[in-house]
């Protein structure tokens, strides 16, 4: 998926934040720290359910790029993007490994070192997905949020 990496002048000014990062876990906690400092600047709080829960799929989202979708030399990269009515936000995640696409487990093996971070993302999201990256190789993992939902849902 080709992302026009641009980042405006003020995260506010824009509905939309798309930005690579380094496939390492400096570059996944980078990415998570400007998914938190867009979306408060878009009017959601650093304390504020949408922030955290966005920020949290985020976090697991960019780990799973490092983790399982690195490719040598090659970035991973974020795009953030409000709806126009800003009632719902979309993040994705992509990477350019194509044949390591996510899976939930129905059941996370009690002893497994992994895969219990996308059965948070399914508990924390509205909707999640993978689709083929446009414009290259590999694969874009997104998920969406509704800026409406409260804390007790």
């Amino acid at each position: 998926m080709h992302i026009p990496l641009r980042t405006p002048t003020h995260p506010a000014d824009s509905t939309e934040f798309a930005m690579a990062f380094t496939s390492t876990p400096r570059g996944a906690r980078l990415a998570r720290l400007f998914v938190a400092h867009c979306l408060n600047a878009w009017g959601h709080p650093y304390d504020g359910h949408v922030n955290e829960t966005l920020t949290l799929i985020t976090a697991e989202l960019c780990a799973n790029a490092v983790r399982h979708g690195r490719v040598p030399g090659r970035d991973f990269h974020v795009r953030l993007a409000a709806e126009a009515d800003g009632g719902r936000l979309r993040l994705e995640v992509s990477d350019t490994r194509v044949e390591r696409r996510p899976v939930v487990a129905v059941l996370a093996e009690p002893d497994a070192e992994s895969g219990r971070g996308l059965l948070l993302v399914t508990a924390l999201a509205d909707d999640w997905g993978v689709t083929d990256r446009r414009g290259g190789p590999g694969k874009t993992v997104w998920a969406t949020l509704s800026t409406h939902r409260t804390s007790a849902e």
